[in-house]
């Protein structure tokens, strides 16, 4: 933390939004960031929120209601906004997050059956709209063992393996906090996860930074971040890792616990991610902000362009 352009990023000083005139062009769009932003009315307004603050390439987004179980369906209306808006802006990095409510991992067989159909739905509207990665919770044990859990994850991801060829969508399991009897928390897990469903299968990893460092993976560093790479490398390979979720944490390290905040406001610091934004086998994925402050998302963004311009 010893370079003072580390101190304060947000809110942005008079001084700080001055140097968004010097970024240079190329930084602007090496950059592939954007954030989770709101469907609500369809899910090409998520498209038109990410223009408004600033977002290349990158959007996330629930194509259907998170809060239930049955998903919406989609017009060819809906589609064709979708897919002209999306080529306007240039949005190449679309991402799904699935519903909160599914559990691939459940022991009970009711959560279990209407889980996998939930998540069927979610594909299915990935296809649709042709978005390249659906992001998703691993699962939770509940009263079931850790192993169990794994294996039933495994069993439901295989249960979609010919729905998965009729289009592109890569499915992306999300770090977790491991608050709870949730799995997901620990990169054998996640690795576990992968080998069993086998190298064709279209899986990858998305890392959540608040996640990771409530679980135990200390990033507040460029040298201890390099560290979980070389882990992550080590127990699942870098070749799945495709997206990163941006967040602070408002939680210390360990905690277990799943409180976002706003970058450099929290426990990790800003070293993180200018760590993540300059890093060779970093920089070039894509990254969505879930921070808790929406209206901080368009300085939060020019923050992370700022960074990047920085050497590491």
């Amino acid at each position: 933390m010893g370079n003072a352009w580390f101190i304060n990023p947000l809110p942005l000083s008079v001084k700080n939004r001055k140097m968004k005139t010097k970024i240079s062009r190329k930084g602007l769009m090496d950059l592939i960031i954007g954030a989770h932003t709101s469907a609500a009315g369809g899910s090409f307004h998520a498209l038109e929120h990410g223009e408004r603050i600033g977002a290349n390439g990158a959007i996330q987004l629930f194509t259907s209601n998170q809060k239930q179980w049955k998903g919406r369906l989609i017009s060819t209306e809906e589609i064709l906004n979708w897919k002209t808006l999306k080529e306007k802006l240039g949005f190449s990095h679309t991402m799904s997050h699935a519903s909160y409510l599914i559990n691939l991992g459940s022991p009970k067989k009711e959560g279990l059956e209407k889980s996998r159909a939930a998540f069927q739905e979610e594909i299915e509207r990935c296809h649709a709209l042709h978005i390249p990665y659906l992001n998703f919770h691993p699962g939770a044990a509940l009263d079931g063992g850790e192993k169990a859990c794994l294996d039933t994850i495994v069993e439901s991801l295989l249960s979609y393996k010919d729905l998965l060829k009729e289009g592109s969508t890569t499915l992306l399991l999300e770090t977790t906090a491991g608050q709870g009897s949730s799995v997901g928390h620990t990169f054998e897990q996640l690795g576990y996860i992968i080998q069993k469903v086998g190298k064709d299968y279209p899986i990858g990893v998305c890392i959540d930074t608040c996640h990771i460092f409530a679980a135990g993976y200390d990033i507040r560093t460029k040298a201890s971040f390099a560290k979980v790479l070389e882990e992550f490398d080590e127990k699942i390979g870098l070749s799945y890792l495709k997206a990163f979720h941006l967040n602070d944490s408002k939680k210390p390290f360990g905690s277990k616990r799943d409180r976002h905040e706003c970058l450099g406001k929290g426990e990790i610091g800003i070293e993180a991610f200018h760590f993540l934004v300059t890093h060779p086998k970093t920089k070039n994925l894509p990254m969505y902000l879930e921070t808790p402050e929406p209206e901080l998302w368009k300085e939060e963004l020019v923050l992370l362009r700022q960074l990047a311009q920085r050497p590491l």
